[in-house]
């Protein structure tokens, strides 16, 4: 292992870093998740002295000196730009003031003393979801969706990430998308916390279930178990159980989740003439019966030429990991590019 050079992938998330390690083998010395508490909430300062403790974490978890990482890769939620700089407004999930426009890739780089690159979280796990099928062939074009929270995603286009001038490309939840075949007669737009009303992720997302989609359909059965549950979070967190056990109402709130990515999948389509969709994010932590039906449903709401019948919709690889595997692989790619 002497010879091996080391790159390291640090995810850092609201609650939680997730970090990994790839050689320039291209192995990765982490199998499973590698967590470390984040305490975000209380800055940037103490923040950026637990990701450098959950780098060494890890370097002494795979038996990897840290005198042979030779790069790290940071991804956080965005809004940030390329150059990893939070937005104005502050990440969306950090909840403290410190973080906007906190330059966190520099501030990382002077902490652990290593180059350091930066890409938003739906950006690194695009990359990772890319990559573990293609290669670093140039000629196939992806697209990354996340169905979590929120909606994030990413977009390889040839080969390369797409970020943007600003590094605000490929926010795929906040296309807004088309009403005609979404929308039931006297169901209301549904609401982003962006501020945009129906766009992706007020359709796809745990947040477009509790706001928009529950209330809706809840009403039409009065007598679902969930009128039981106390309003909120929990409530609709409840309804990804009841949807893989095949409750009617729930199949309904996630067919039309399904449908909303058949449609920004087929506006995708219409600009890239993509080789293939990955979906990620907690709807796809569920059963097999449940995953492969929604991945079914989403197919079927994607009209594709005869010509683009190759176009695979798939589970996203490595779940929760992609984000700090494509972290790392984008530190390996800049080092190896100078």
């Amino acid at each position: 292992m002497s010879n091996v050079n080391f790159f390291a992938g640090v995810d850092l998330g609201a609650t939680k870093i997730n970090v990994t390690l790839l050689g320039d083998d291209r192995v990765f010395r982490i199998a499973e998740m590698l967590e470390t508490p984040a305490l975000v909430e209380q800055g940037p300062d103490v923040t950026l002295k637990q990701m450098e403790t959950a780098i060494r974490l890890a370097a002494d978890v795979s038996g990897v000196v840290m005198s042979s990482i030779k790069a790290v890769g940071l991804d956080t939620p965005g809004p940030a730009s390329t150059d990893g700089v939070i937005s104005a407004q502050g990440s969306t999930n950090f909840g403290n003031t410190g973080w906007a426009r906190f330059p966190i890739r520099d501030a990382f780089q002077q902490t652990v003393g290593l180059p350091t690159v930066y890409a938003n979280d739906g950006n690194a796990a695009a990359l990772h979801c890319h990559r573990e099928k293609f290669g670093q062939d140039s000629k196939f074009s992806s697209l990354t969706a996340a169905v979590g929270t929120g909606l994030g995603g990413g977009i390889v286009v040839n080969g390369q990430l797409v970020v943007g001038a600003t590094g605000f490309a490929a926010e795929v939840g906040h296309v807004v998308l088309p009403t005609h075949g979404l929308l039931e007669p006297d169901q209301p737009n549904p609401k982003c916390n962006c501020g945009r009303a129906g766009d992706a992720e007020a359709w796809a997302s745990l947040t477009g279930i509790r706001n928009n989609l529950l209330p809706y359909y809840l009403e039409k059965y009065p007598d679902h178990p969930l009128w039981q549950v106390e309003e909120g979070g929990e409530r609709a967190k409840q309804v990804r159980s009841f949807g893989e056990s095949g409750d009617e109402m729930a199949r309904r709130i996630f067919k039309k989740q399904a449908v909303a990515l058949g449609v920004l999948f087929d506006i995708a389509m219409q600009f890239l003439d993509l080789d293939a969709f990955f979906v990620g994010g907690g709807v796809m932590q569920t059963n097999l019966e449940f995953r492969e039906w929604f991945l079914r449903t989403i197919r079927e709401h994607l009209p594709l030429r005869d010509e683009q019948r190759g176009v695979s919709v798939e589970v996203a690889p490595d779940g929760d990991m992609a984000g700090a595997r494509g972290a790392a692989r984008l530190a390996l790619e800049s080092w190896r590019a100078g």
